[in-house]
């Protein structure tokens, strides 16, 4: 048990790097979080500091959640009585919930996206790459990101039960279980997002089709 407990431990510092807070540190000398949309995340470094800074940012990010959930579980597997997958899960979840809450920045970290997208990269890469088409489709539609995280991570407990089936295996439970889990943390973390959305005065990303959109209407 006190290798699991560390390897959470772990996971959860790992996950907690707060990446866009740093990078906007280092090359535009600010606090992300007091630009933009106020959030330490990846979508706010692409808005504030330009896709050149902001993709590395969100490639970390992701790096994170898989680190934590293929690697640092390994500290931890065998010493309980616990399916690999789970153990892996908890680690992978430790991390989003760094990000989320980082101990390095006050607790004030990103909306856990792209680390929770990590750590189902590593356990179910399929179901991910359905949820990331799902994500682009809404975001280029709406230009909300927040809508297109929010569907997207809704979407990942079906897109599991639909890998399995494509696959002709079994439901994993406990990924089942996990990504329930997690799309409900990440509609939590986009409370704020959902009262702009309700309000109308949510950030919108001018994609071509909302310009087209935008140009008919005008």
């Amino acid at each position: 048990m006190l290798r699991l407990l560390v390897a959470i431990l772990v996971s959860y510092f790992v996950g907690g790097f707060p990446t866009a807070l740093v990078t906007g540190k280092v090359f535009r000398g600010i606090d992300i979080r007091q630009h933009g949309s106020g959030n330490a995340g990846a979508t706010n470094a692409f808005r504030v500091l330009g896709w050149k800074i902001a993709l590395p940012v969100m490639i970390v990010d992701v790096l994170k959640g898989t680190f934590a959930t293929l690697v640092i579980s390994k500290l931890a597997l065998g010493a309980v009585g616990w399916p690999p997958t789970a153990v892996e899960l908890v680690c992978g979840v430790a991390a989003v919930f760094g990000h989320i809450w980082t101990p390095y920045a006050g607790f004030r970290g990103g909306k856990g996206v792209g680390t929770a997208l990590g750590v189902m990269i590593g356990l179910a890469p399929l179901a991910m790459l359905f949820a990331a088409v799902l994500w682009l489709a809404v975001v280029m539609f709406t230009g909300y990101v927040s809508v297109g995280s929010m569907l997207g991570a809704v979407s990942v407990p079906f897109f599991v039960a639909l890998a399995a089936k494509l696959q002709h295996q079994p439901v994993d439970r406990v990924t089942l279980g996990a990504t329930v889990f997690l799309a409900v943390l990440i509609v939590f973390t986009h409370r704020s997002n959902i009262r702009r959305l309700l309000a109308g005065t949510e950030n919108r990303f001018n994609t071509p089709f909302v310009k087209k959109r935008r140009a008919e209407a005008a």
